[in-house]
This record gives structure tokens, sequence and C-alpha cells, in this order.
């Protein structure tokens, strides 16, 4: 039973942490940051991902990262919405669209 009860404790424990919702905003460049959030910056959030910024979604003056951003690759520059687990700053990516 104390077996059962810890298990049980830890698993809402580590759920408590991450949290399902979506979010919309532009896939932007860590290099830039907040500067990202809006259409104009798309150009140059294209250049910064292919030099080597990691693709990163803005949302108002937030930045989340991606646990895996190549389910972002083809939307660098765009206004998206991102339904996922966010974990910290982190999202877990289930879906994407433009």
């Amino acid at each position: 039973m104390k077996k059962f009860l810890l298990i049980v404790l830890l698993g809402i424990s580590v759920n408590s942490f991450a949290q399902k919702g979506s979010w919309t905003g532009f896939i932007g460049d860590s290099h830039c940051g907040v500067k990202g959030n809006n259409a104009d910056h798309a150009s140059c959030a294209v250049k910064c991902v292919k030099d080597g910024a990691a693709p990163v979604l803005v949302v108002g003056d937030k930045v989340y990262k991606f646990a895996d951003a190549t389910k972002v690759a083809d939307f660098v520059g765009k206004k998206v919405k991102i339904k996922g687990t966010l974990d910290g700053d982190t999202i877990t990516i289930e879906k994407v669209k433009a």
C-alpha cells in the first residue's frame, strides 16, 4: 500500500509541473528572441536559424524553447498555433498549424 501511495504521489507531482495547452505566436530564433514577435522578422529568423540559432516560439514578450525543434523547421518566420505540453519554458509539440 505504501508503494502504491508513493507511486500515485510521484505521478501527481510530475504532472503538476507539465501543463497541456496551446500557444499562438511566431516561430522566431533564439538569437533575436522577442524581436521575432512579428511577420516583419521572418527573413531574419530564417537566416538566423539557418546560421545555427534554435527556432523558438515568441508569444508577446515570452520566448519558449522546443523539446524537438525539427517539428517547426518548416514554420520559421510564420505565425503558428501549437498544441502540446509546457514544462518550464520548453514545449513538447503535439501539433503545429500555420
